[in-house]
């Protein structure tokens, strides 16, 4: 095995001879002590003599020859030689740097002798002292181009990221479809359900958007700053140091420079030169540092550039899988069913389409008489049983004290109300309340059509104009209609038919409770008369209807506000009679005692009253109720005060809360009747009987409507027992006036 080694070692010289021009004196020396070179690997080093390199530890420490006996040891040197006159102008003009190898293998005498160091590189020493700057400009491109790139990758991760954000946008967006409130959205349950079927799919691709995010930003955007602050910035920071070992060294050599010649100073010199140690040992350990972090960057920087690259494709094929997984048969079936819903749909559209050109087709082909405003052979004839108009007017205003415009706006009638709605506004406004109001026909600045609408006061009128003589008659009886509250009714239009007058005649509503109620009951009793005459006596119905309950047009009282008579009728004091001091007299407190059988407080709010026409059915109390809330809607009146309702054995007062002063009152006995709404337990009313104005003998009747915090029921339970206990007192009085006589 040696002898074949030594031949090898041998022809690896001879091929080395050719392209170095060995001598062959050189070939020979190294097959002679070939074998005595490699005695020499395995004698026994002395630790405290030295005597060649391979008793240092550096050569005994060195992992190839511990692992490889056979292995051979290069030892480079380098020198510099000027090849013209070193002195003048030319100085380092020309110089050369030379580098020389020998082996390790030699013996030491024969080592370092000139015939065989042999010659390796040749260059310019300007060229060696320029190669620190080539790696340093290699490491200043890469950092401007791991910046660019970096940038480009945090682009696209950034993109993606917005895309899993927008991907969740879309799907809350998607279901706040259902919570829309649009106005011709009745038959959007078919879209609603698949937008929502989409909802569920963005939220799966969403998931695959944000994982796709989370995969670019840990295997692209990651090792990519890491590169930049780790490696780049280390090699900055290693130029640095180097820059100032560098600058210490200058300084170190320059003050060993100035040392004198006199031996005075060798504390000085001995100083100087230890400094200068350790400057080039600092240099040396920065400079070796920093050329081997510029060595590794060429290796580095191929893994940080195509790193990244890879985690980017293999994070994209993994999307595309899931991708391919999430749309299956079953996502097939339902875009299948989805497209199909969209063609019909747009099928649909087609053929409404189609429609409306056959319907302007038909319009443009009328004629030019059916746009004519007042023609009385193309309209149909006038409905004077309407309870609602709508449709543009005339309005006059007054521009100076003699001058006036007209304006033509579109006004339309809500409940009880002249509603009217200029260009451009989004919704009408109130021009008047028509309750009680009077409508009739004037004659206005030689216009046609013009009727004028009064308040009950008489403080506001409104002058108006219609298009045509059958519009001028159908608002005019509608007015008037609305006027007699005839839409506070179950069935207006029967009302309508039966109470209406002519079109153009004038109408003055009775404001007057006591006069409307004596016209509503001469009618009636005329109208009963006349009824008994003609028709056979019959069984009444068992559910009254409510024009029998309560005559059409009746008045709403939304507040208590008692007649100055029946005020001074409730203040008035006996004649004669002496009160003391504190404001009660011997029958206030003799009412006062008795009342102690029963005192009940209940809180309420008042919501009006109405007179009726009977009281001996509960079927009024729920048909006042009906009205007054149905009045309370229409004008828009829904605050209400809180009041205290006493209920006692002999009468029920309301009282005001904050003052304590008694806002109405009633006898228990004149109560005739009271109930609870069937629907609403907190609405509670009764039916009082009492004197009517203007002489009348005849009882009125009026129904009160109460809404109370508790239950109706207890209410109505407190004054059945009061009324129990009232009667209790009767029998009593009786029995006793029985005893007596």
């Amino acid at each position: 095995d040696d002898t074949l080694f030594v031949m090898n070692l041998a022809l690896f010289y001879l091929k080395l001879q050719a392209k170095l021009l060995l001598p062959s004196s050189v070939i020979q020396t190294i097959q002679k002590y070939m074998i005595l070179a490699m005695q020499l690997h395995d004698r026994v080093r002395s630790e405290d003599l030295i005597r060649d390199v391979w008793d240092g530890t550096n050569i005994a420490e060195n992992v190839l020859f511990k692992s490889e006996a056979t292995s051979v040891g290069l030892i480079l040197y380098q020198d510099s030689f000027e090849v013209a006159n070193p002195l003048g102008s030319g100085k380092k003009k020309h110089k050369i740097f030379a580098v020389y190898a020998t082996l390790t293998d030699l013996l030491p005498h024969n080592r370092y002798s000139i015939d065989q160091m042999q010659l390796v590189l040749l260059c310019k020493e300007q060229d060696t002292r320029s190669l620190l700057s080539v790696f340093e400009e290699d490491a200043g491109t890469l950092t401007d181009y791991t910046n660019q790139l970096l940038q480009s990758m945090q682009r696209v991760f950034g993109a993606q990221n917005e895309m899993s954000l927008a991907t969740q946008q879309l799907s809350k967006q998607l279901l706040e479809y259902e919570k829309q409130n649009f106005a011709l959205g009745k038959d959007d349950e078919e879209v609603i359900s698949t937008l929502q079927n989409f909802a569920k799919v963005v939220d799966e691709l969403n998931s695959l958007h944000t994982h796709l995010a989370n995969q670019l930003a840990d295997s692209m955007v990651y090792p990519m700053i890491q590169f930049r602050e780790k490696d780049l910035t280390e090699i900055s920071t290693l130029k640095d140091i180097f820059g100032i070992a560098s600058n210490e060294h200058d300084a170190s050599m320059a003050k060993y420079s100035r040392l004198p010649k006199r031996r005075e100073n060798e504390k000085l010199k001995a100083d100087v030169v230890a400094e200068v140690a350790y400057a080039r040992r600092k240099q040396h350990q920065a400079s070796m540092q920093y050329y081997c972090a510029l060595n590794a960057l060429q290796y580095r920087k191929r893994v940080a550039m195509l790193e990244p690259m890879l985690g980017y494709t293999q994070a994209q094929v993994n999307f595309f899988k899931k991708g391919m997984d999430l749309v299956s048969k079953k996502m097939d079936s339902f875009l299948a069913s989805v497209s199909n819903m969209t063609q019909s749909i747009q099928s649909q559209l087609d053929s409404e389409t189609e429609a409306m050109r056959m319907s302007q087709r038909e319009l443009l082909s009328v004629e030019d008489t059916m746009y004519m405003p007042d023609q009385h052979s193309a309209h149909p004839p006038v409905s004077r049983t309407l309870i609602q108009r709508a449709g543009y007017l005339n309005l006059r205003n007054k521009t100076g004290l003699v001058t006036t415009a007209w304006e033509r706006l579109y006004f339309f009638t809500q409940g009880g109300n002249l509603m009217c709605q200029p260009r451009g506004a989004v919704a009408g406004g109130l021009v008047l309340d028509l309750d009680n109001s009077s409508v009739m026909a004037v004659e206005c600045e030689d216009r046609r059509y013009c009727f004028q609408i009064t308040s009950p006061t008489g403080k506001t009128s409104l002058i108006l104009q219609a298009e045509s003589k059958k519009e001028y008659e159908e608002w005019i009886c509608t007015l008037n209609n609305i006027s007699r509250q005839i839409y506070l009714t179950d069935n207006p239009e029967a009302v309508a038919i039966r109470l209406n007058q002519t079109a153009i005649q004038a109408v003055t509503p009775i404001t007057s409770y006591e006069k409307r109620h004596d016209s509503v009951h001469t009618d009636r009793v005329k109208s009963g008369i006349v009824e008994q005459s003609n028709m056979a006596p019959q069984k009444p119905p068992e559910v009254p209807d409510p024009e029998d309950l309560i005559a059409p047009g009746t008045p709403i009282q939304f507040d208590i506000m008692l007649p100055a008579s029946e005020f001074l009728d409730q203040n008035r004091t006996g004649a004669g009679r002496r009160t003391n001091p504190f404001g009660e007299t011997e029958e206030n407190c003799c009412s006062d005692s008795e009342d102690l059988l029963l005192q009940q407080m209940f809180s309420v709010r008042f919501l009006g009253s109405m007179a009726v026409l009977s009281g001996r059915s509960e079927e009024v109390i729920f048909e006042a109720m009906r009205q007054v809330l149905a009045a309370r809607a229409i004008h828009n009146i829904f605050r209400t005060a809180e009041s205290h309702l006493m209920v006692t054995s002999s009468s029920l007062r309301l009282i005001d809360p904050q003052t304590q002063v008694t806002r109405i009152s009633f006898q228990l006995q004149d109560v005739m009747q009271f109930a609870v709404h069937q629907e609403n337990g907190r609405l509670v009313g009764f039916v009082v009987t009492g004197p009517e104005g203007g002489g009348d003998p005849e009882p009125s009747l009026r129904v009160f409507v109460f809404e109370s915090n508790t239950e109706g029921e207890k209410i109505c339970y407190t004054i059945s027992l009061g009324k129990e206990i009232t009667e209790a007192k009767k029998v009593n009085f009786y029995i006793y006036t029985l005893q007596k006589c």
